[in-house]
């Protein structure tokens, strides 16, 4: 058989989440509107490839690049008329080369068809095929572990429901299926990280899910790793600092943690009170009183009308408040702007959850004996 005057190389499957896009031609220096190449490009079962990079290099250096679309068609436009090398490439990976000449006027057609060009290409085409195939059923084993891995943190979900309304006597078993769901997560998303290799465009996906799998079994340190690696894959993300965040503060890092949600907020500005409230409520829950008062306020600032956040702020504030001795009492002394706090959650929920657990926390700084009514106003004297 005579072998073709191209040059065959691997092909590696291109596999991945983002959707197709196709282009049209660049060029480094100026463009003149006298040829282009048209075609399609087919994959080795014979079916469209899209996502296909098509470069075009002429003799002076001159470089086109276009890339298929989800029909695996392409238009190079704008080129100088002469004798191109085209370069295929998948991945970012050169899988195939030949000569080309392109000519004024009438679109010149160079269609690409790797099923037959691996028939004509021997034991080269055979390894190419074999590998490409390998890629293939590395993505559908990394897509397998990956679902598995969803459907086992959507299960810890439901422990986690089931264990806050559990019976006494039946929180120990729900406290193991818990553990043992988000363990099974885990592994997935570990099985699912090896398969999908160094530079698969979803890694950064699977880390993020491995984060939220160590932060289900409590292990900080590890979640920590997780979300940093996906922030370095994908950092434009805004939840992913926001779930870093949570897991910094948890850990009592507050600097860190401040940093994390300041970057979620700058990715994210219409998002930027959620993820100050975020910080404040999980700075709450580890009885860091003080620490989520400064988040809290920020949030108010950004969304003044969230009854939740002003409730929140106020018992922050009375958890962090402080006490003086007087003889052999302690007195409480009240931090500014608690009260103010916990009246615009009336104000703003006057019938709602915040509104209620606003008001019993001005009651109890009553019982407490600071001097204060249960409604105060927050109007400012003229």
């Amino acid at each position: 058989m005579k072998r073709s005057k191209a040059t065959w190389m691997a092909v590696a499957l291109i596999l991945g989440l983002a959707a197709v896009v196709s282009g049209t031609a660049t060029t480094a220096t100026a463009q003149i509107p006298n040829a282009s190449v048209i075609g399609t490009v087919l994959d080795q079962a014979g079916k469209p490839f899209p996502d296909v990079t098509l470069s075009f290099v002429n003799d002076q250096g001159m470089k086109y690049e276009v890339k298929t679309d989800k029909d695996g068609r392409y238009n190079s436009r704008n080129m100088r008329p002469g004798v191109y090398i085209l370069t295929v490439k998948v991945k970012d990976q050169k899988v195939w080369e030949t000569n080309l000449r392109a000519d004024a006027g009438t679109p010149t057609q160079k269609d690409i068809n790797f099923k037959e060009l691996v028939a004509q290409g021997g034991a080269v085409a055979q390894e190419a095929a074999k590998k490409q195939e390998e890629e293939k059923n590395k993505f559908e084993g990394m897509k397998v572990h990956f679902a598995a891995g969803v459907a086992a943190l959507d299960q810890v979900k439901v422990d986690r429901d089931d264990l806050r309304t559990a019976a006494a006597d039946q929180r120990d078993a729900k406290k193991q299926k818990l553990s043992e769901d988000a363990s099974k997560a885990v592994n997935e998303f570990q099985a699912a990280q090896k398969a999908a290799g160094e530079k698969d465009p979803n890694l950064h996906l699977i880390y993020a899910k491995l984060g939220e799998s160590y932060d289900a079994q409590g292990k900080n340190e590890e979640a920590v790793e997780a979300y940093q690696k996906a922030i370095a894959a994908k950092p434009d993300v805004a939840g992913y600092y926001n779930n870093l965040g949570n897991v910094l503060a948890r850990q009592g890092k507050i600097e860190e943690t401040k940093q994390a949600y300041q970057k979620a907020a700058e990715i994210d500005p219409p998002g930027a009170a959620g993820y100050w409230r975020n910080m404040g409520i999980v700075l709450y829950n580890a009885n860091k009183m003080k620490e989520a008062i400064e988040p809290l306020k920020k949030a108010t600032e950004i969304d003044p009308k969230s009854a939740q956040t002003w409730y929140l702020l106020g018992a922050a504030m009375v958890g962090g408040m402080e006490y003086k001795k007087e003889q052999d009492k302690y007195i409480p002394i009240i931090l500014p702007g608690t009260l103010e706090a916990y009246q615009k959650a009336i104000d703003l929920d006057p019938s709602g959850p915040f509104g209620a657990q606003a008001k019993q926390g001005l009651e109890m700084l009553q019982q407490m004996g600071v001097g204060i009514g249960t409604k105060v106003s927050t109007r400012k004297k003229k």
